[in-house]
């Protein structure tokens, strides 16, 4: 059986689970560091991409000043939906929008943000062009990618338990996408290829991943990432299987109670 590649389709249970256990598990921390980056150069006017449920979104919206306007997009309008129900603190526009077809005009902002969002982009090049159109000369690009899975413990621990349930295909979301787009020299020359002129900052950011157990990074990445859409396909009737299955290794790797796994990730910088 040949596995569908769809790897950019978030809807259905996926927002919600996202939203509840994805973004705390791993999301808030590098949404805090991105905020924190931006903030610093005081931006006047902000594009988000791939906003998804709203973790960076809230995160700029507290650490840049009421009088800067924020605009957050995304493909998935599921997501949106859930982002809008979480809320911000203050006021954000809300915009359905493919990466590769932006529709603002020629230098519409100063920054673009964007949070583990290139790595399902179909055209890397074609994106990084499209935030080079919309940027002002001197606007900053700033974005981040997962490193390898390999320096991501728990989404290797869950895509290696995966590997032993469906020995025949097994499912490999995690490791094909979400950790997909970690080579500094890809990504330098996808920046080339987008018009950017300079060479951008690559900086390796490892953090912790914490949770109460490890059912919910087992929920997380079985039920609420798009590895749920590879499971599935494989046999809807094993969710939760697979889900327990990956509890019980991450389990025996992170121990019974609490558990804290390693995360890392390239943070890019770029000026137009």
């Amino acid at each position: 059986m040949s596995l569908p590649v769809n790897d950019h389709h978030f809807a259905g249970a996926i927002p919600q689970i996202y939203e509840s256990h994805l973004v705390p598990l791993i999301f808030e921390p590098y949404a805090a560091d991105l905020a924190m980056r931006l903030a610093a150069r005081r931006p006047r006017r902000v594009l988000e991409l791939a906003a998804g449920t709203g973790a960076v979104t809230r995160a700029l919206a507290a650490a840049l000043p009421a009088s800067v306007p924020l605009v957050a997009t995304d493909l998935n309008s599921a997501m949106l939906e859930q982002a809008r129900v979480r809320g911000t603190p203050r006021p954000v526009e809300w915009r359905q929008a493919d990466a590769m077809q932006l529709p603002f005009p020629d230098a519409a902002f100063d920054a673009v943000v964007c949070q583990f969002g290139l790595m399902f982009f179909p055209d890397k090049a074609r994106a990084h062009a499209e935030v080079r159109r919309v940027l002002r000369p001197g606007g900053v690009y700033l974005f981040n990618v997962w490193d390898h899975i390999g320096e991501n413990e728990f989404a290797d621990v869950t895509s290696q338990a995966l590997a032993t349930l469906f020995p025949q295909n097994s499912p490999r979301f995690m490791a094909r996408t979400p950790h997909g787009y970690f080579d500094r020299a890809v990504i330098a020359a996808d920046l080339e290829r987008g018009g950017f002129a300079t060479i951008p900052g690559i900086e390796t950011v490892a953090l912790r991943s914490r949770a109460e157990s490890a059912r919910i990074p087992a929920v997380a990445y079985c039920q609420g990432t798009l590895l749920r859409t590879e499971i599935e396909a494989l046999d809807r009737a094993r969710l939760g299987e697979a889900t327990d299955v990956a509890t019980r290794a991450l389990t025996q790797r992170f121990g019974p109670g609490p558990v804290d796994g390693k995360i890392q990730a390239h943070v890019i910088t770029i000026e137009r």
